[in-house]
């Protein structure tokens, strides 16, 4: 949300004395020598590989590698505040997507910056720190496309298996676990514009609720994985504790480019660059990939499997032909902004990056920098695409409490690649407000890209191309969800700040008529941001399905022997919500099944969903208000018009 960076230096030494929470720091788990072979190896420390090193490394008997491309993370990244700075960063892959044809019409060149975490912890350490698990619906889903155990029911106790969660208040309700590696919390000092937000929510119709209970529609605070005020990062909560396991090798600086094969084509090592220098390790019973849904594909592109036009394109001798890299979607939004009348009730990088609040995060862990992110709320909601009638919402209000110009133009500006045109036209105007913004996440795009490689050189980044908005059904949601938006931020909760929708004209826009569907489209395809969700480029499903990369314990497909995919990129389908949680629970199931043990499946706790109320939601109270602020906004421009002749 704000850029620390550039104010933490000075005060260095001052940190480093005020540090009391720092034993979690105080000791690292990678080393600099290694053996020659190992029972398995797994490429990549991030969110899936730390699970898997510390599931795996459970059994004394069994000798385990983790292989890191990145080094370690840092006081900085601790800090939850400080997320967006962390992006373009050293700890930062900093990928680019390919220009977009449907969207993306306000970033430079129309390309979209994709930070992903080259580090231990992976993106859990760039991450904005949100604790949702999804619908239940998602996971049955998953196996209605025919992969086998995946359940809602089977997959609860995965998720519950991990959790520490500190609030009393849902902690023991059911649906939360107690004792686990990853602490999940409730940021101690929420901002007046973020305890607004539940009321926002009742007031149209939507209940305050345990995002992770029984039922997902609904507004509330969220949770994150949040540690006294930290974060909670997989390096944190799943590699830290096993520094006294000797069978647990871990490597930074470590760069997979190859996975080695036999001629029965079964995985026998893999071979990785560190600090110029080439190694080769093997492996006895499997090399599990856990790079993400970038890295991973591209390595198995580079490896020989992939789709065959493609390898043989690069010359690339064939082990599988498989498509990977196809199937790859997001969760990406639009952006709606509120200005305030009122001081002091949000997030304005001026006023909280201050020495006392700084003093306050490393003593107490508590004030404006234990914030997740700049996030305050989530809501789940429906836009009339949605079944009424069923707990499915197919979108996510983000709360943020700010807007693209509260840093001054000094940090989301860059990492979002927004254009000078619009940040000048549209956000600079309001660097002086207090300010809001609701971003409405697509929780189920219908739209579908790959990622290709660009060269048989490991070093060149992939081809990545989301395709995004190419679906004419994803933008007609996606504009109702803005309606919703909009009204969300004028309710009573916000006008007793002095809400007012930002009534600046989006660059490109100017020929629709303020906030018409035409006009909405305009902005949502002008201002389009990832989330940070890419999925599904190593396809989970059966082997008789033509779309599928790994099968239901996800070993790839194709004959290929002792290989795994164990990362976002085996979702055949997008979970419903941030991807994070769902991640760690995939590691922590395929770790059990590794080790030939499942936990039994659990009874939804929460009895006969059918029954439960989902809220009453007003559609008639939103868009009434959508229609005022409607009127408003044209009465503001029309007075503008009049100013400028």
């Amino acid at each position: 949300m704000v850029d620390i960076a550039t104010t933490l230096p000075a005060i260095l030494p001052l940190l480093a004395f005020l540090y009391v929470r720092n034993f979690d720091q105080s000791y690292t788990v990678s080393r600099n020598n290694w053996d020659l072979e190992y029972d398995f190896i797994i490429v990549g420390g991030g969110s899936a590989g730390a699970v898997l090193a510390n599931r795996l490394s459970e059994i004394s008997d069994w000798k385990i590698l983790l292989l890191e491309a990145g080094g370690s993370d840092n006081i900085l990244s601790d800090i939850p505040l400080a997320a967006a700075s962390l992006q373009q960063t050293p700890i930062d892959w900093a990928y680019q997507i390919e220009p977009q044809e449907a969207s993306c019409f306000g970033l430079i060149n129309r390309r979209m910056h994709w930070p992903r975490g080259k580090v231990l912890g992976g993106s859990s350490v760039l991450n904005y720190m949100v604790y949702i698990r999804g619908n239940r619906r998602d996971f049955d889903n998953w196996v209605r496309l025919g992969n086998v155990g995946w359940s809602y029911e089977e997959v609860l106790p995965y998720f519950i298996k991990s959790e520490d969660n500190r609030d009393p208040s849902i902690a023991f309700n059911g649906f939360h676990g107690v004792g686990g590696y990853l602490t999940v919390s409730s940021p101690p000092d929420v901002t007046p514009v973020g305890l607004a937000f539940p009321e926002a929510g009742k007031f149209l119709g939507y209940p305050n609720i345990d995002l992770n209970g029984p039922i997902q529609t609904g507004w509330a605070i969220p949770q994150g994985t949040v540690r006294r005020g930290a974060r909670c990062s997989t390096s944190k909560a799943f590699l830290l504790p096993t520094k006294d396991r000797p069978n647990l090798h871990v490597l930074t600086f470590s760069y997979v480019t190859k996975i080695l094969f036999n001629e029965d084509k079964r995985a026998i090592g893999v071979q990785f660059d560190r600090f110029s220098l080439t190694h080769v390790v093997y492996v006895r019973k499997e090399v599990i990939v856990s790079g993400g849904s970038i890295n991973s594909p591209q390595l198995l592109m580079l490896s020989g499997i992939g789709p065959a036009d493609h390898l043989n394109a690069f010359g690339i001798p064939i082990i599988a032909d498989l498509p990977v890299g196809n199937n790859l979607h997001d969760h990406i939004y639009p952006g709606v902004h509120f200005s305030l009348e009122a001081k002091g009730v949000s997030i304005v990088q001026r006023r909280v990056v201050s020495l006392p609040n700084i003093i306050k995060y490393f003593t107490s862990g508590r004030g404006p920098l234990t914030i997740i992110g700049g996030i305050e709320g989530l809501g789940f909601i429906k836009t009339k695409y949605a079944n009424y009638s069923d707990d499915f919402p197919d979108f996510q209000i983000h709360l943020l409490s700010g807007d693209i110009s509260s840093d001054d133009g000094q940090n989301f500006r860059r990492v979002q690649g927004i254009t000078r045109e619009l940040y000048e036209q549209y956000y600079l105007p309001y660097t002086s407000f207090d300010s809001f913004s609701f971003y409405p996440v697509m929780l189920h795009p219908k739209s579908r890209g790959f990622i290709r490689l660009r060269s048989t050189s490991p070093y060149d980044p992939p081809i990545i191309d989301p395709k995004y908005l190419t679906h004419p059904d994803d933008i007609l949601s996606m504009v109702d969800a803005m309606k919703i938006c909009i009204a969300g931020g004028l309710t009573p909760a916000y006008r007793k700040f002095g809400s007012k929708l930002f009534s600046r004209i989006i660059p490109g826009c100017e020929s629709y008529p303020v906030l018409s569907d035409e006009y909405l489209a305009c902005q949502a395809r002008t201002y389009i941001q990832t989330i940070y969700h890419p999925v599904g480029t190593c396809r989970m499903g059966p082997a008789d399905d033509e779309r599928s990369v790994v099968d239901p314990e996800l070993r790839v497909l194709g004959g290929v022997k002792g290989l795994r995919v164990v990362d976002g990129s085996i979702m055949p389908v997008i979970t419903s919500g941030n991807t994070n949680a769902p991640i760690i629970m995939i590691a922590e199931k395929i770790s059990d099944l590794i080790k030939g043990v499942q936990l039994p499946p659990m009874r939804f706790p929460g009895g006969d969903i059918k029954r439960m109320s989902v809220g009453q939601i007003n559609y008639t109270k939103i868009y009434e208000i959508f229609e005022e602020a409607k009127q408003e906004f044209a009465a503001l421009t029309n007075m503008q018009k009049r100013v400028n002749k």
